[in-house]
């Protein structure tokens, strides 16, 4: 049984340290790519947001208007309107898109 307990130990830090790993890293692949336009805080208050219309990602509304999937998709693809790019498409790994978007997420109030 202690030999069970003292297995159980390093798994458990291992995987605390692996899931801030992936919460930094998200911040990271955001301030990297995102917050020109988005802002360090998401509002989309940053010159670049605002001449392109960033949305403001701290409002809870915003947030619920698109799924982690939608998010992904825009990562993956860019955005267009009317034949205009508003946002290029990112040629990132799965797993810094999907950490992007988790990190964006905890801007909501």
């Amino acid at each position: 049984m202690k030999k069970l307990a003292l297995l159980a130990i390093p798994a458990a830090l291992a995987l605390a340290f692996t899931t801030n790993a992936m919460a930094a890293d998200g911040k990271a692949v955001y301030t990297d790519n995102c917050a020109k336009c988005h802002g360090d805080d998401g509002k989309g208050a940053t010159k670049m947001g605002q001449k392109l219309g960033a949305r403001d990602y701290t409002d809870a509304k915003v947030q619920a208007s698109f799924t982690d999937e939608q998010a992904l998709k825009s990562l993956r693809e860019g955005l267009k309107k009317d034949g205009k790019t508003m946002m290029r498409a990112f040629e990132l790994s799965a797993d810094d898109l999907k950490a992007s978007v988790a990190y964006l997420r905890t801007f909501k109030k």
